[in-house]
């Protein structure tokens, strides 16, 4: 088990199928843990009814869903107490304007069904400006994996910079690179929690957060010969 603090940045990382992925489906109550409790401020998540859930914990996916209607409605899910004004500074912290604004017509722009039209980075600027939005005391972000080009890159790692400022955040992460300035890091391995350190911690340790971070160093130095090379 482990605990975050509040206003902590935790980040939670560990091989493929280690249970990262099961943890956010438990805090977003896809489905109720079989046994022990998660518990918000002292409360069991299991009391707490979805609408009121959501203004407590914000969850952006890696599959972000969204559905057919406009871009102002992907962002408010239906809440009426998130005002256009809202949404419209929303989008712009995280960058998500400036394709927005690039749009026919704007924030009325109809999303088709899961966003067929929009690329893999806009989604992803999306799902922040709706975070941002709900502006949850907690936050959860599962780090995407699909490849996008340099530029939308570059805003999204900025936008989720802000979005994770001033309120405590677990990070689902899939690229060690990211997470050096977290708070605490806590390594997965089968299901169980196995190490917790900061970056230069864990890093000393030379156990499973060692490994992963060599691998994954060895991995991009190779994609940047690669690049040289071609």
């Amino acid at each position: 088990s482990f605990r975050v603090r509040a206003g902590e940045k935790v980040a939670i990382v560990g091989a493929t199928g280690g249970g990262k992925t099961s943890i956010i489906s438990l805090l977003a109550r896809f489905y109720d843990p079989q046994k022990g409790k998660i518990l918000i401020d002292e409360i069991d998540i299991r009391n707490f009814r979805q609408k009121e859930l959501r203004r407590y914990l914000g969850i952006v996916q890696q599959d972000v869903f969204l559905f057919s209607g406009t871009i102002e409605d992907n962002i408010k899910l239906g809440e009426n107490k998130i005002n256009f004004q809202q949404v419209k500074e929303s989008a712009s912290y995280v960058n998500a304007d400036k394709f927005i604004k690039k749009l026919p017509h704007g924030y009325q722009e109809d999303v088709r069904e899961r966003g067929s039209l929009l690329s893999v980075g806009q989604k992803q600027l999306l799902a922040f400006a709706r975070a941002l939005a709900f502006d949850p005391r907690i936050l959860v972000l599962d780090e995407a994996t699909s490849s996008v080009d340099t530029e939308t890159e570059m805003l999204i790692q900025d936008a989720s910079a802000k979005l994770l400022q001033h309120r405590t955040s677990i990070v689902i992460a899939h690229r060690l690179s990211t997470i050096k300035d977290v708070d605490r890091i806590i390594v997965i391995h089968k299901g169980r929690v196995k190490e917790v350190g900061t970056h230069q911690e864990l890093l000393q340790k030379k156990g499973i957060y060692y490994r992963l971070y060599q691998l994954q160093y060895q991995a991009e130095k190779g994609k940047i010969l690669l690049r040289k090379a071609s």
